[in-house]
């Protein structure tokens, strides 16, 4: 009786015991369940974003869109005005107005961490100069239309300086992306020969616009002068220098010794209309120019210790005047209808009609650590860029596999933009090149192809921004009149 009582007790002290335990347990879970409700209110729908009007520019959010950086954009700006390409791997082109293309070298990306904008960078593969490329996203105007472009754009050339102007993304303007979207699958039966010349030239678009020259005069094989109009050819002296070809191709100068030494010459008059020739100037005189509308003309002149400008009227061509007292070695022709470019062993000089020098530039500067300077060289002002100019010289060390002359003195010729400093070497790393001229237009230089005495010499053409080279004529020191 004891043991069942004791066991009893025992069974209610336990029921007890974990009364009281489930009671401690329960109280707490109770109290979150009911703050629950009040700390979580009931979820509603998500409300659907707006839609965007077409063709809108998807907003950037997020710093994991840092990586996607905008191709494929046509980007460009005014006074100057300039463009740009920036194709799938960055920078590949930079056109300005009056000067040959740019090809450029991609590098790297960087971009903030909001995704605003991107910073490309890139060479120049001409000279190596630096380039970078500013895109930052918001709406941007160029000031000459009403359209709204997606981009503000910064380009910053370590020597040409900076440009500012608007960009937008124009895929269909670049030819990878039409040919891999099979925009124009006309142009895909000789996509492999593009592809070919695209690698040679980076992304150089074709030059369709020149216009061929219809009168030029050159020296033949034997030295005689020709003048080329159309299809006529005519040996219009038995020799002759320094060509220069009137803008209408009719009339044409030259220098023609009178002695052994070669002191005493004669700038010498042919009119094609007529075909007679005449001495206009007599003594130590040479480098005849006709001035840019072809009215007056301006030539060196020795007076037994310097030699000096002294220009003419083809109207009166008795009367002559000397234009100015400067100390000279080389006439490089006419910049404008009042100014003429001449040079001395250190600078070259834009002569006003006052006689002074307008602009004065050290041939230092222009010819660089990379070529050395001759009287003999020849330095051509673009005809439509003043600040363009071609120069044909010696460099100071010729380059490996270089064709050489009697002296082992290697020539090319190089452009040269006087406000920028920058010189791109043009001629053909494997020729020996002389007197490089402009065309009319300024797109095309013709030069003097081969080493003198060692074979014939033929004249070649090439566009300038360096394609499109191929001969031209059989001879040598070409010159062009239209």
């Amino acid at each position: 009786m004891q043991r069942s009582r004791r066991t009893l007790t025992d069974f209610v002290r336990s029921k007890l015991v974990c009364l009281s335990l489930c009671a401690l347990v329960s109280l707490p879970l109770f109290r979150v369940r009911t703050q629950t409700p009040a700390q979580n209110p009931p979820q509603r729908p998500a409300a659907k974003p707006p839609a965007q009007a077409p063709g809108a520019q998807p907003a950037v959010v997020g710093p994991q869109q840092t990586k996607h950086y905008p191709i494929l954009v046509i980007a460009h700006g005014n006074e100057p005005f300039w463009s740009l390409r920036l194709g799938m791997k960055g920078p590949e082109r930079l056109d300005r107005v009056g000067y040959p293309s740019i090809v450029l070298e991609p590098s790297d990306v960087t971009s903030d961490e909001s995704g605003a904008f991107w910073t490309y960078h890139a060479k120049d593969a001409a000279t190596g100069a630096l380039l970078s490329v500013k895109l930052v996203r918001e709406p941007c105007s160029d000031g000459m239309s009403e359209t709204q472009y997606t981009f503000k754009v910064v380009v910053e050339h370590a020597q040409i300086g900076t440009l500012n102007g608007c960009g937008q993304s124009a895929p269909d303007k670049f030819p990878e992306f039409r040919k891999k979207n099979q925009l124009d699958p006309a142009d895909n039966a000789d996509a492999d020969d593009k592809d070919k010349d695209k690698d040679k030239k980076g992304v150089l678009d074709p030059i369709t616009n020149f216009k061929t020259p219809v009168a030029v005069a050159y020296l033949n094989a034997t030295g005689r002068v020709v003048l080329s109009r159309g299809e006529i050819k005519k040996i219009v002296g038995p020799s002759g220098l320094e060509l220069a070809l009137s803008h209408d191709g009719k009339k044409l100068l030259y220098t023609r010794s009178n002695s052994a030494n070669g002191t005493e010459r004669s700038i010498v008059l042919y009119d094609a209309d007529t075909g007679q020739a005449k001495d206009l100037v007599s003594g130590s005189v040479h480098q005849a120019f006709w001035s840019p509308d072809d009215s007056r003309i301006a030539f060196l002149k020795f007076d037994g210790q310097q030699w000096h400008v002294w220009t003419m009227t083809v109207a009166d061509p008795d009367k002559t005047s000397q234009l100015s007292p400067l100390n000279l070695t080389a006439l490089q022709g006419w910049v404008s209808p009042s100014v003429v470019l001449a040079t001395n062993a250190e600078n070259a000089y834009w002569i006003g009609e006052d006689g002074n020098a307008q602009q004065t530039a050290p041939l230092k500067e222009i010819y660089g650590d990379q070529f050395q300077i001759m009287s003999s060289d020849t330095i051509r002002v673009n005809p439509v860029n003043a600040d363009l100019l071609l120069v044909s010289a010696y460099y100071l060390n010729a380059p490996a596999g270089a064709p050489v002359d009697a002296m082992g003195l290697a020539s090319t010729f190089f452009l040269y933009e006087v406000r920028s400093k920058r010189r791109v070497v043009l001629g053909p790393p494997d020729t020996f090149t002389r007197a490089a001229e402009w065309s009319r237009d300024g797109l095309q230089i013709f030069f003097t192809r081969g080493v003198p005495g060692k074979g014939l010499l033929v004249t070649n053409r090439i566009f300038w921004d360096g394609t499109g080279v191929k001969k031209s004529e059989s001879g040598s020191g070409l010159v062009i009149g239209k």
